[in-house]
């Protein structure tokens, strides 16, 4: 915790006297301290160059003085903008040596640069050898004599990075000369003599030496590289002729993309090397660089189109240890009589030459891992028998048709666009997930994979009803879970058996006509885009919901779900016969379920006694003796009848004594007493919801309705044509203010109950003219009307407390607007025929009101808008189609 704080302080100050230091310099003459660091009058200090002002600042001036007090600035008595000891007694804070190294190891060399120029002791704690063990260099425009200085204040340094900088040949010659403890060095970009390499032997403890895009000699046309203790070596990407390496403690070699025509090893430790990309590299060549490394394990021939089947013998009898090959893009191998015997990991990625014959010598590699065939143009089949083997790659192998492996330890494939795929047989007891997508051809999967858990086989266009017997029980994939067979558009009939599957998919399967599963543990299936399935068995399954109204032409269905409580079958217009056994099912949507007869929806309530939501709308089959069989669901509580040729409600108001919602819409053949017990009776007291839209009840059904059923929260009169003016004023004509409902003077004599009604919908019904609801209505729980698309409406006129939301849009024939709703928060008046003037009176008393819309209203001008916001400050949502 103490070193994160003082990072943190560290920076914090490092900050604040940067920006100081760069600010002091911006004038139009140099400061002392720009001066100290080598800055041009005028310049300010570019954060990017931190390093080479590090550079100029530490350099030495030859008069013994500190460079931020060079120019003829003393430290102590420099001019008058000069930074002094107070500046340093400023910043030095309580920091100890120790301390800021702790801080300090922390920061790279930018950092350190930029913390140098802070002051005297953080130039001092930041020039610690033990932060400049590696001289990174890379890319930075640094003199030779800044180099040298380097070199000469940290002899001590181990890695020196100069890749990309002027002069790299000189530099790393006085690197080499200078750093007896050099043990890194990397060096390119530029032109490396023959002095450089003769060099190499003078730096006793050289680890490593990396060389990237340079130009290699001066005349001569070989490079020795010699060296006892080297153990890593990379040139890559350079220009050579020839190159010599004789290292005898050397381990790794790299000469990647590298532009020789031969490479002579001596390298007895050698055991990694990477010719990939050799282009002139002859054949002959690379037979030698590798056959001189006995104990060479991994080696890169990667696009090294010389390589030979020749070469490859010898180096499998010269390099009895090499694990890891990889030859890919070498077009004249076959493996033709190669053996290999102790390769684990092969690479033949684009190699022209591999066909089914190869697979021979790959099968006596008897502990290979990892093998890569992508691309492999000529490969037909694949069958092998390779214990150890892991992971197998055929991706774009155009003419590959048969796959046979028997592999126990496979635990990864890959098997993509291959078009004409056939076959497929994999034995594994550590395969978990298999792939094979857009496989066009194939038909034939044969698997014994018993820790396989996931399949995805989409859009196998060819694979046939056979393949179900693959995930069924004793079908050799035990442990089977998820099974995704999108778009198999050749899959009729799928009858699945398992007791490990949980998920399918069969998205698309568009031929499908018959489903059977019986999958104890299944709990996702998806049967998306299935549009000819006509007959699905669920028998036993562990769905908790299934939505079966995508299947538009299923006719028979059974199903068997202990764990299900939602179903749906809306749209199953041809659906004639259900057999449901869901003892926990809460939720039933059988809509458009035209055929759907009382003997189903009687068996279906004996089976599934919880029902608590049945929607049976547009169901004209569904009859009284279905209705009565209503009576065994006690916790029914929501039943649409909507759209079906109902008569008679008695069989509902007899048996749904639970009932909370119910929706009558366009039953046409209720007749006007038929809904006389609910305000007569008193039935179905827990009645909340009723929606009788677009139904032919006549308009005093209507008002004794709305006037005994008080209980009623939500009521839907939508398009309700013998529905008339809607006046709830009292005989009496008293009339009340808002405000005198809580004044205990009001006459209380003949006060009706208070009506429950909160939200009321009158949505385009063509014979109101007038609205009138006053206070003594009691509507006082009233939030919501909704009388929008009442063409002949006139008149509106309220006193409701609570009323929040009025929708009055297309009442094209309003004209009188009367409003007294304190709480009235939204205002719609779209397209309605009315005066400015109307409106503007009518907002004056609602206090609460933040949304109006008066959007295509023709006889309101743009000069009212002004005067609403003034009636109504309120107001934080005008709507009008004219700006103001």
């Amino acid at each position: 915790m103490q070193i994160e704080e003082s990072s943190i302080l560290c920076s914090n100050i490092l900050a604040c006297r940067y920006v100081a230091l760069a600010s002091s310099g911006s004038g139009t003459s140099g400061s002392p301290v720009n001066a100290g660091l080598g800055i041009s009058q005028g310049a300010s200090v570019p954060p990017g160059n931190d390093m080479v002002f590090y550079l100029n600042s530490t350099s030495d001036d030859g008069d013994g003085r500190e460079p931020m007090d060079s120019n003829g600035g003393g430290g102590d008595n420099g001019d008058e903008g000069t930074p002094s000891n107070s500046e340093d007694f400023e910043v030095r804070m309580d920091l100890t040596d120790d301390l800021l190294h702790m801080v300090f190891s922390f920061l790279d060399h930018i950092n350190l640069c930029r913390a140098a120029r802070v002051c005297r002791q953080w130039r001092a704690a930041s020039a610690h050898e033990d932060f400049w063990r590696c001289l990174n260099f890379e890319n930075r425009n640094i003199s030779h004599q800044q180099f040298r200085e380097m070199c000469y204040r940290y002899p001590n340094a181990t890695e020196v990075n100069i890749l990309g900088v002027p002069s790299v040949d000189i530099l790393a010659r006085d690197a080499m000369n200078s750093l007896r403890n050099i043990e890194v060095l990397i060096l390119g970009k530029g032109q490396l003599g023959d002095a450089f390499f003769h060099t190499i032997g003078d730096c006793p403890v050289l680890d490593r030496l990396s060389i990237t895009d340079a130009t290699l000699g001066n005349s001569i046309q070989e490079i020795p590289i010699y060296h006892d203790r080297l153990r890593h070596l990379e040139i890559i990407k350079c220009r050579v002729i020839r190159i010599s390496i004789r290292c005898s403690q050397l381990e790794r070699v790299s000469l990647k993309r590298t532009n020789m025509g031969h490479a002579m090893l001596n390298c007895p430790q050698l055991r990694w090397l990477d010719v990939a990309s050799c282009h002139k590299l002859s054949d002959a060549s690379v037979r030698s660089a590798a056959t001189s490394c006995p104990l060479l394990t991994s080696l890169d021939l990667s696009n090294c189109s010389c390589v030979s089947d020749e070469t490859l013998r010898e180096i499998a009898l010269a390099c009895p240890n090499l694990s890891i090959l990889d030859a890919s893009y070498c077009p004249n191998i076959s493996l033709e009589f190669v053996r290999l015997p102790m390769l684990t990991n092969l690479k033949l990625h684009s190699c022209e030459g591999i066909n089914s014959a190869s697979m021979a010598a790959i099968s006596y590699c008897s502990l290979l891992e990892a093998l890569q065939l992508d691309c492999c143009w000529l490969l037909t089949s694949v069958n092998l028998d390779l214990p150890r083997l892991r992971c197998i790659s055929l991706v774009h192998c155009r003419k590959f048709v048969d796959l046979n492996l028997r592999c126990p330890s496979l635990s990864s494939i890959t098997i993509s666009n291959c078009p004409v795929l056939n076959r497929i047989s994999i034995t594994s007891n550590s395969l978990q997930k298999l792939v094979l997508q857009k496989q066009e051809n194939l038909t034939t999967v044969s698997l014994q994979c018993r820790r396989l858990q996931e399949v995805d086989l989409t859009e196998c266009e060819s694979l046939t009803n056979a393949i179900c017997e693959v995930f069924s029980e004793g079908g050799g994939c035990p442990n089977l879970k998820s099974l995704v067979l999108d778009s198999c558009e050749s899959l009729a009939r799928v009858v699945l058996k398992s007791t490990s599957l949980v998920s399918l998919s069969l998205v698309g399967c568009r031929a499908m006509t018959c489903l059977h599963l019986s999958c104890s543990n299944l709990q996702q299936v998806f049967l998306d885009g299935c549009d000819h399935l006509e007959e699905a068995s669920f028998s036993p399954v562990g769905l908790q919901s299934l939505n079966l109204g995508i299947c538009p032409k299923l006719s028979l269905l059974q199903i068997d779900g202990p764990l299900m409580t939602v179903l749906e079958l809306k749209g199953c217009g041809v659906l004639s016969k259900a057999d449901i056994h869901c003892p926990n099912l809460s939720s039933l949507d059988a809509s458009f379920c035209s055929q759907l007869k009382d003997e189903c929806l009687s068996a279906t309530t004996e089976s599934c006694p919880y029902i608590e939501s049945l929607i049976l709308m547009s169901c004209p089959s569904v009859g009284p003796n279905g209705l009565s069989s209503l009576s065994r669901l006690p916790n029914l509580t929501v039943l649409d009848l909507s759209y079906t040729f109902l008569i008679d409600l008695l069989p509902i108001f007899e048996t749904c004594l639970q009932l909370k919602v119910l929706k009558l819409q366009a039953c046409k053949y209720l007749v006007d007493n038929s809904l006389d017990p609910l305000h007569r009776a008193g039935v179905l007291p827990s009645l909340r919801e009723i929606d009788l839209s677009y139904g032919s009840i006549c308009q005093s059904a209507i008002e004794e309705l709305l006037a005994c059923c008080t209980h009623l929260t939500h009521v839907s009169l939508n398009g309700c044509a013998n529905m008339h003016d809607l006046d709830w004023s009292t005989s009496s004509g008293r009339h009340f203010k808002c405000e005198d409902l809580e004044r205990s003077d009001v006459d209380s004599q003949d006060v009706q109950p208070n009506r429950l009604l909160q939200n009321l919908n009158c949505v385009g019904c063509p014979n109101i003219k007038k609205v009138v609801i006053p206070l003594s209505a009691r509507c006082l729980n009233l939030s919501s009307l909704n009388l929008s698309l009442s063409a002949n409406l006139r008149e509106v006129d309220m006193a409701c407390l609570n009323l929040s939301f009025l929708n009055l849009s297309n009442c094209c024939s309003l004209e009188v607007l009367k409003l007294d709703c304190p709480r009235l928060s939204s205002l719609l008046l779209q397209a309605c025929g009315i005066e400015e003037q109307v409106v503007e009176a009518a907002v004056s008393y609602c206090n609460s009101l933040e949304t109006l819309d008066i959007r295509l209203c023709p006889k309101i001008s743009t000069a009212v808008i002004g005067r609403l916001r003034t009636v109504c400050p309120s107001l934080k949502r005008l709507f009008s189609s004219q700006s103001p």
